[in-house]
Formats: structure tokens, sequence, C-alpha cells
């Protein structure tokens, strides 16, 4: 009896310590699919030569104006993507400027079970103050869906046009990537916007891919942190900008900024599963 026990305790010990030396949870939100599944198999084997892991990643689409067959085969190609390769998550495309059409595709979509769409003004060539914007990022709010939107402030206003879109789409829950990028001083007037009753719901996210890796060790690292808090923790999601960049560079990065445990576990994995996983985006009023 005594060695059974003994034996039980011995065995619940390994098993606690393979748990803790188990690699931490991560989600790469930003992962462009540009050439269907060779572009998959690229970046698994990136995360591969740099030891990197990662148990999520969003595959991105991105619509081209005038080919709306195309988008939506190249919608499908990521929602077979996914289920080839469980781990990846379709973030699917329309063009907001395609009218009907890109309404269709949205409500298509959400009843296939994409739970996100990316649009990017810049690469779209669209304005995002248009109110063409506006209507489809309502009903994709209507209909669930997550929307990405690039955030690099590559063109002008980029910041005040996609803040004013996300009030303006109080149910829509948005990830603006790149947090800004070196404009992401802006969105330290969030914490004052949410005194003020009424104006806005908790709506708006951040990816900070890229933008970590060129600010982690300069001389704007310590008002970037300062951002990261006034954003709010459980507002950030982690990302790479495959191809561009790794994300082994953005895991890198996030861990040198001298955030707590809690804080990078939770823009690492937590927000990720929260927001399009575990229990997608929640109802805004």
């Amino acid at each position: 009896m005594k060695y059974r026990l003994l034996l039980g305790w011995l065995l619940l010990s390994l098993s606690w310590l393979a748990r803790a030396e188990d690699p931490p949870k991560i989600f790469d939100v930003h992962v462009h699919i540009w050439e269907g599944e060779k572009s998959v198999k690229e970046y698994l084997a990136q995360l591969a030569a740099a030891g990197q892991d990662v148990t999520r990643f969003g595959g991105i689409h991105m619509a081209v104006l005038g080919k709306v067959a195309e988008t939506r085969a190249k919608n499908d190609e990521l929602i077979a993507l996914s289920k080839t390769y469980p781990k990846m998550l379709p973030i699917a495309s329309v063009h907001p400027y395609e009218g009907e059409a890109a309404f269709a595709e949205l409500q298509r979509l959400a009843g296939l079970g994409v739970r996100a769409i990316k649009l990017h003004p810049h690469t779209q060539q669209f304005d995002a103050a248009d109110p063409r914007v506006l209507a489809i990022c309502k009903r994709a709010g209507e209909l669930g869906l997550v929307v990405l939107m690039d955030n690099a402030n590559i063109l002008p206003g980029d910041n005040q046009k996609l803040f004013n879109l996300a009030l303006q789409a109080s149910k829509t829950h948005f990830v603006f990537t790149h947090l800004g990028a070196l404009e992401f001083r802006f969105w330290n007037i969030l914490p004052l916007a949410r005194t003020a009753e009424g104006l806005m719901e908790d709506n708006i996210h951040f990816d900070i891919s890229a933008t970590v890796v060129l600010v982690a060790d300069s001389p704007l690292e310590e008002e970037f942190v300062w951002t990261l808090r006034n954003v709010g923790i459980d507002n950030l999601l982690l990302g790479s900008d495959f191809p561009q960049l790794s994300l082994k560079k953005s895991v890198d990065a996030l861990n040198r900024l001298g955030l707590t445990a809690e804080e990078t576990r939770k823009i690492r994995w937590d927000n990720a599963e929260r927001l399009l996983l575990k229990e997608g985006p929640k109802p805004l009023r």
C-alpha cells in the first residue's frame, strides 16, 4: 500500500512537471496567405527552422476590387486550408466597394463559420471614411464577424478615421493591426474617451505586429509599454505579419518589453482565444 501511494505521488509529480514544461500558448493573428497552401507550408517551415511554437494562427486573404468570383474562391480556399491545417483560423475578406456582392459574401462567410475578415485601406485602395466601409463594418458586426483593419498609418488620417469608424460601428469588434505603427501615441486618447458617457463601446482591439519588433529596445519602448497599458492589455493581440516578419521576432520582442507574466500571456494567447475562438466577439449594446 505504501509503495502504491509513493508511486502515485511520483506519477502525479511527473505529470505536473510535464505540464509545467509545455510551451506557452501563442496565437499569431496576422499571417498573410498570399499563395494558398504554399504560404501555409512556408510559414510552418519558418516556425520549425526557428524552433518557434504556435498554437493557432490567423490566415489572411484580402479581396481585390472587381474580382468578386476570385474573392469568393480565395475565401473558400482559406476555409478548406483551415480543415487541412487545424491550427489555422481563416480570416476572409470582401471589398467594401463591391456593394451587394460584398454583403452577400459576408452573409455566406458567417454561415460557413468564419469568425473574422480583413480590410486594408491601402492595399485594397479604399477610404476608411467612406460610407460604404461603415455599412460593411456594421453588417459584419451584426453577423458576429470581427473586422481586422490595417492601422500602420500608411495613409494620412489613419488613426482618426479608424477611431471614428469604431465609434459609428459601435456593435462591431475591430482589431486595428500594428497599433498605429509609429503613430501609436494617438491611441492614448482611449482612456479619456472611455470617460465620456455613451461615447463608445469596448469594441477597439489591436494587434501589435511589426510595431513591437521596431520599438523593443528602442528609445520609444517605455512610451510604447505605457500605451499598451493605456489602451488596455485585455485589448491586445500578437501577430507576426508573415511573410514580412517572423513570429519568432514578434515573440522575442514582446518578451523584451518587461511586461508581467500575466500581461504577456494575455497578449500572446488569452485575448485572441476569447475574441476569436472560445466565446467569439461578445455582443455590444
